[in-house]
């Protein structure tokens, strides 16, 4: 019998069709699985190598990709699940209704996202982060399946240490840890921290734009004054329109 972990044949060829009909069988199981699967299982159901599952796994996931179909075959969380392609996003988001699944707290999201760059971290270095009590967000992301103790800290106390779970990984798409975005991206660049810093700093001419402003409204306010300091008659502030004409008096035009 043909070994199927061989090199492929040309088409047609008998190693070619044991291959057809072991990314038939991933297919299959792949589509009735509820986590992903991992290479190993499928090997083990198959009695193939898992090198030569994860090679046909990729064959399996390029050629949905080269077909232009609307899910893809993806490597997430260790294994291989069936997910709704990316560029169909707004479609599905139109079929699943709002609210529909509840939504996680800025506060939770906050929270999650400490964890999972810092694990494995304890309750209290979180909050120490955060600056808040943090144990019913932490409660709500372990119901949530988000979180899990991992460890305890060798020292005093041995605090539980908290890491993310493959339901996160899951979640998110991502096959480990490793994948989730540099924090480097979310931090601005000098030049947006300079022109930040540029706005914030006083205006050093400020306090002399100010004294000249109160200077100009003292004179303006002697202008209107009659010889002996006293405010003229309303009668005689008849010819003024609006505050603009007060400049006359400055020019001796009275």
């Amino acid at each position: 019998m043909t070994d199927p972990d061989a090199t492929p044949e040309p088409d047609g060829g008998p190693g070619e069709v044991l291959r057809a009909a072991a990314r038939r069988a991933i297919e299959a199981v792949v589509m009735v699985a509820e986590q992903p699967l991992d290479p190993h299982l499928l090997g083990q159901l198959l009695e193939l190598s898992p090198t030569v599952v994860e090679e046909l796994c990729h064959e399996l996931a390029a050629g949905y990709e080269a077909e232009g179909r609307g899910f893809q075959l993806a490597r997430v969380a260790g294994g291989w699940r069936f997910q709704t392609h990316p560029d169909q996003a707004p479609y599905v988001e139109r079929f699943v209704l709002a609210g529909q699944t509840a939504k996680l707290s800025a506060a939770a999201l906050e929270t999650l996202a400490i964890v999972a760059y810092k694990q494995p971290i304890s309750r209290a270095q979180v909050a120490a982060i955060r600056g808040v009590s943090v144990d019913g967000v932490m409660r709500t992301l372990q119901s949530r399946g988000y979180i899990t103790e991992i460890a305890r800290d060798p020292g005093p106390g041995q605090a539980v240490m908290f890491g993310t779970t493959p339901a996160f990984l899951e979640t998110l798409g991502l096959d480990h840890v490793g994948q989730l975005p540099a924090l480097g991206d979310f931090v601005p660049g000098a030049a947006v921290v300079e022109q930040l810093e540029r706005g914030l700093r006083p205006d050093p001419s400020l306090p002399e734009r100010l004294s000249a402003l109160e200077e100009t409204n003292s004179q303006r306010h002697d202008a209107t004054k009659a010889p002996n300091g006293t405010l003229p008659p309303l009668d005689d502030l008849d010819g003024f329109d609006d505050l603009d004409d007060l400049d006359d008096l400055d020019d001796g035009e009275g």
